[in-house]
Formats: C-alpha cells, structure tokens, sequence
C-alpha cells in the first residue's frame, strides 16, 4: 500500500511537470516566430511528441495504479469479511448459551425448573446440543 502511493505521488509529480512543458511547446509549435527556424521547429515538434507520450504513460501508469489500489482494497476487504463471519458464528452460538446461563443465574426463588430431578442434566444437554446444532446449520450453509 505505501509504495502504490508513493509511486501515485510520484506520476502526479511528473504528470505535473510534464504538463506546462506540453503547453509550453504547443504553444511555440503553433507560433510562427522569426526566432525558430524551420530546423528547430522539427526538433520542438519531436520533444513534444516525447512529451505527449510521456504524459499518456503516466496517465496509463495511474490507471494501472488505480486498479492494484482497487484490488489491494478489495483483499483487505475479503480477509475482514471472513473474520467478521468466524466472530459472527461465535457470537450467534454465545449469545443464546449466554442468555440461558444469566437467566439461571439471577438467583430467584421462584423458578419451578430449579426443583426439577433432571433440570440441571436438561440445562446441560441444552448447552451442548444448542452450539452443535448451530454449527451444523453454519456447515451446511457453507459459514464455515
């Protein structure tokens, strides 16, 4: 990423150095000027045909630039997509293993199931079933 900006840097510090060149030898290419010979005239006439290319390259090299800086982007923006869908799965089989757990731990006198024979075994088959389920259902959508 640095050294596509610093060469970006670079074409615009070139495109602006070629640019008042290409104007300054248009300019004198169209003049009909005793001072320029017929002779020079061919030679300004060839530095600026070097100018133009110059500056079409840099523009052709800024577009290619563009484009790595389109892709570097879209690679970052892929691997955080893929860490943001490893820290979703992991949320989604959490957040309901959390809400039963702080549900059971809020110490009320009153919950029927806490006097249940089998409700501590039931909570715990819960809390093992919820998560495989889950991700089961994330393996078959392909999230994992």
């Amino acid at each position: 990423l640095v050294s596509i900006q610093r060469l970006k840097r670079e074409l615009i510090d070139i495109r602006r150095s070629t640019s008042p060149q290409r104007e300054l030898l248009s300019s004198i290419l169209r003049s009909d000027h005793e001072l320029i010979g017929e002779k020079t005239h061919i030679y300004f006439r060839d530095v600026f045909d070097h100018v133009l290319r110059i500056s079409e390259s840099v523009d052709s090299y800024r577009d290619m630039l563009a484009g790595l800086l389109d892709i570097y982007v879209s690679s970052v923006s892929n691997k955080m997509n893929e860490v943001m869908k490893i820290l979703t799965v992991f949320a989604s089989i959490f957040i309901p293993l959390t809400f039963i757990a702080g549900i059971y731990g809020m110490n009320f006198e009153d919950m029927p199931e806490l006097r249940w024979k089998w409700s501590y075994p039931i909570l715990w088959v819960i809390f093992i079933t919820l998560p495989v389920v889950l991700l089961t259902y994330f393996k078959k959508k392909k999230w994992l």
